[in-house]
């Protein structure tokens, strides 16, 4: 006889919950593409229409058309990528560091790092752009990034990985004669394929819808980055909803499909990292 699979209701109520939380957070994406395809008088009415009576693709075009995504795209992908790349590789240096060797005031230093991150990033936003106005980077692609690449989440995100990973490993190569950072470099660095992803995947994320820093710090049309373009949409009189919908979209589009193919990676690096203290 088969056996009977006993139903728990804690679990249908989970399970409830999960799919009540998931419908939330999809609803303001399946609400943006669709306002995308209205008209004006459509995104505005009341009471709200929730599908367009003609799938209106014209607002792309007038997007693409209205606004330089070409520049944009190509300054946001260069934001984007340097500052990924980055801060893996200095926050995992880094975070190696703070887990694997020992050196004087090591914990103090962490302290201190740790303690960056209970800074208001907005607080430091006036010295960071007086730096970049004193050295002339103002406007550049040196004054966008480097700011950007040290971070002190990521070296503690990072070494929590590390901090997981066998110290037999790293015995084994320093009996062979390998140094620090070829232990670093050829032996923990492919072991922590997860956590780079997933800290990939959100900085990433985090850079490529950064408006604050891209605003203050660029001046021209030409070093716009897709977000700060997008605010330009709105107008201190009205705004095109359904053109700011559209520009949205395409905008979404990378890490959304960056997203997909690293969830894997993601979500097991997100479970990783806090295995030990």
């Amino acid at each position: 006889m088969k056996r009977k699979h006993k139903i728990e209701p804690g679990k249908v109520l989970l399970v409830l919950l999960l799919s009540l939380g998931g419908v939330v957070m999809i609803f303001p994406f399946i609400w943006m593409v669709l306002t995308s395809f209205k008209t004006f008088a459509e995104s505005v009415a009341l009471p709200i229409v929730w599908f367009p009576k003609e799938w209106n693709f014209n607002n792309y075009a007038q997007v693409l058309e209205k606004l330089d995504f070409i520049t944009y795209y190509k300054n946001t992908i260069i934001y984007t990528g340097v500052v990924l790349f980055g801060q893996l590789f200095l926050c995992s240096l880094a975070g190696y560091s703070f887990a694997r060797l020992k050196f004087r005031f090591k914990n103090l230093i962490f302290f201190l790092i740790l303690a960056v991150l209970m800074v208001p990033p907005q607080m430091t936003l006036i010295p960071r752009y007086q730096m970049m106005n004193y050295l002339g980077w103002v406007d550049t692609y040196k004054g966008l990034i480097i700011p950007m690449i040290p971070s002190a989440y990521g070296t503690f995100f990072l070494r929590q990985f590390f901090m997981t990973l066998p110290r037999e490993l790293e015995d084994s190569a320093k009996i062979d004669g390998c140094s620090y950072f070829r232990i670093y470099w050829n032996i923990m660095l492919p072991l922590c394929t997860s956590a780079l992803v997933a800290y990939g995947i959100i900085t990433a994320i985090a850079t490529w819808n950064d408006l604050l820093w891209p605003l203050i710090v660029t001046n021209s049309n030409s070093m716009r980055v897709l977000s700060v373009a997008m605010a330009c949409l709105q107008g201190q009189n009205g705004t095109k909803y359904q053109l700011l919908m559209a520009a949205s979209v395409l905008s979404t589009i990378p890490t959304l499909v960056a997203f997909i193919i690293g969830q894997k990676h993601f979500i097991k690096g997100i479970a990783l990292t806090g295995i030990k203290g």
